[in-house]
């Protein structure tokens, strides 16, 4: 059976296309690291020691592992391996606290635990309290080394075959305003990905696909799942640099890859972004925040092959996509609800809105998470069901659709300030405020004001050099919005607080101003 008949099946296992391309083109390379290369044959090899290993300590199907750590060709195959022995991958983010990633550990009952060294030093203070046994990766003096852990060479696991209902992935969302949630994806998620990213991605076993985002975000894996599925190439870097990413994306010939709007935006500031060879990309991805239409416009003018914007959540739902490389004019979008994806907007009451008005984005399609772990009440808080009861999952996010079907994304619904019982939408400020020439990035969010209830304030950085003050650039935004829009302080900072893969934390900009401060 080849790819294509093993990708017609209505179930299959990401481990089963590793499989399958390791006899098919055992010399080609699977995955590379700031280390090494592994062929599909040797990754494969690697993939049955891990798979070996987890059936040996007992982990039968069902069970869950943790990996947190950098991205490399190890932890690629604990990933890889782990759906071989059938067990769940719980990727956690090395930038959580201490706290917060013994909690997660706890919470989806994770038996083993994989960290490097960078993680282990993170961990000290709550290693006694995490039950996981821990395994090192990387030299990590965990008590047992990767190398030492792993099953000997020549190692075959028991096959597993996968159900739909099967748990994939427990994903743990940013905990920086709360308990994290583990959001569960089944197999029958992953393969339903797999099957549509082969029709519209354009990956294949000539795609290169540079991987810089981190292996536990669902905005990697959307990418780097693909990759091993149809047989490419996966280069990973343990982390993003704009310099190193130009470097290997030339050398590697590099013809896909999935960027937050962050990178792109440190890459093309580059005054040096010309001098790189990149003619061998066929596409860019982009998701997990909103890409600024100026943004979109410089991508397709200076950097070769395709540009789509991916809209949706890791809960799953409902996506839109823009090809922005074929509508250019509608770059201010998140285009057009996929095929098979049904999105609507909604009103506080839960009522549809017509069409060109504001609502909350929900969306339905055979992408839906199974749940939030152990926390059945907020997956109850996160589902909207039509009059038909048909499932929708609530995003948060506050949209408009035009009379061409695309999906223009205000802000989210929580991010919404009222000042004077007016609606103001940060994203409207922020757009004006990126097109004065000296400014970079920047973020409003809505603070308290004992006269309107709640007031706009921007927090804005400026290009290097730039001499302009907050007073003018308050003054100049200020002059291109209407009265009740207009921002209460305009203040300068060196960058914005962000998670990991690029999402502007409001909260700290908001509970950092409120220190000591007020508004009238």
């Amino acid at each position: 059976m080849g790819i294509t008949e093993l990708l017609a099946q209505p179930i299959g296992n990401l481990a089963g296309c590793v499989r399958l391309h390791a006899a098919e083109q055992p010399g080609h390379v699977a995955v590379v690291d700031d280390r090494r290369s592994l062929t599909y044959a040797e990754f494969d090899e690697l993939v049955d020691r891990v798979a070996a290993a987890l059936q040996r300590d007992g982990l039968e199907p069902g069970a869950a592992l943790a990996v947190c750590a950098a991205a490399s060709v190890e932890y690629a195959a604990i990933l890889i391996g782990g759906l071989r022995a059938g067990v769940a991958l719980v990727p956690l983010a090395p930038s959580s606290t201490p706290a917060s990633l013994a909690g997660m550990v706890q919470d989806s009952d994770a038996r083993l635990l994989f960290v490097d060294a960078d993680v282990l030093r993170e961990i000290a203070t709550v290693r006694d309290g995490i039950q996981a046994r821990l395994v090192g990766l990387g030299g990590a003096p965990a008590g047992l080394s990767f190398e030492a852990w792993l099953a000997p060479q020549g190692s075959r696991p028991r096959e597993h075959p996968v159900r739909p209902e099967q748990v994939f992935n427990i994903i743990y969302s940013s905990g920086t305003t709360g308990t994290p949630k583990g959001i569960v994806h089944g197999h029958g998620l992953r393969w339903n990905q797999i099957r549509r990213v082969q029709e519209s991605g354009g990956y294949g076993r000539e795609a290169v696909t540079l991987i810089s985002t981190p292996l536990y975000s669902n905005t990697t894996l959307v990418s780097f799942i693909p990759t091993l599925a149809l047989g490419g190439t996966a280069v990973l870097m343990p982390k993003f640099d704009a310099q190193r990413y130009l470097e290997l994306a030339a050398r590697h010939r590099v013809t896909h890859t999935m960027l937050v709007p962050v990178q792109y935006q440190r890459l093309m500031a580059r005054g040096d972004f010309g001098e790189y060879d990149l003619s061998a990309f066929k596409m860019k991805f982009s998701t997990s925040a909103p890409l600024a239409a100026a943004l979109k416009g410089e991508i397709l003018k200076r950097w070769p092959g395709g540009l789509v914007e991916y809209y949706g959540m890791t809960e799953g739902g409902g996506s839109c996509v823009l090809a922005a490389h074929e509508f250019p004019n509608k770059l201010h979008t998140v285009g057009k609800p996929m095929e098979g994806h049904d999105i609507r907007l909604i009103d506080d009451n839960g009522v549809e809105v017509p069409v060109g008005e504001i609502g909350e984005v929900v969306g339905h399609s055979n992408i839906i998470m199974a749940g939030y772990h152990k926390q059945p009440e907020k997956t109850t808080a996160a589902e909207w069901r039509d009059a038909t009861g048909k499932l929708f999952i609530r995003t948060g996010d506050v949209g408009r659709f035009d009379e061409d079907g695309f999906l223009t994304l205000m802000d989210r619904k929580k991010d919404m300030i009222i000042s004077g019982g007016f609606n103001i939408y940060p994203s409207d400020l922020e757009g004006i405020l990126l097109q004065h020439p000296e400014v970079v990035d920047c973020a409003v969010v809505g603070v308290p004001s004992q006269r309107w209830g709640e007031t706009p304030v921007a927090f804005v950085v400026r290009r290097e050099g730039a001499g302009v003050s907050g007073e003018d650039l308050m003054a100049w935004a200020n002059g291109q919005v209407g009265k009740t829009q207009r921002l209460a302080v305009v203040e300068l900072v060196e960058g914005l607080p962000r998670s990991a893969i690029g999402k502007v934390l409001k909260r700290e900009l908001r509970d950092g101003f409120g220190e000591g401060r007020g508004v009238e």
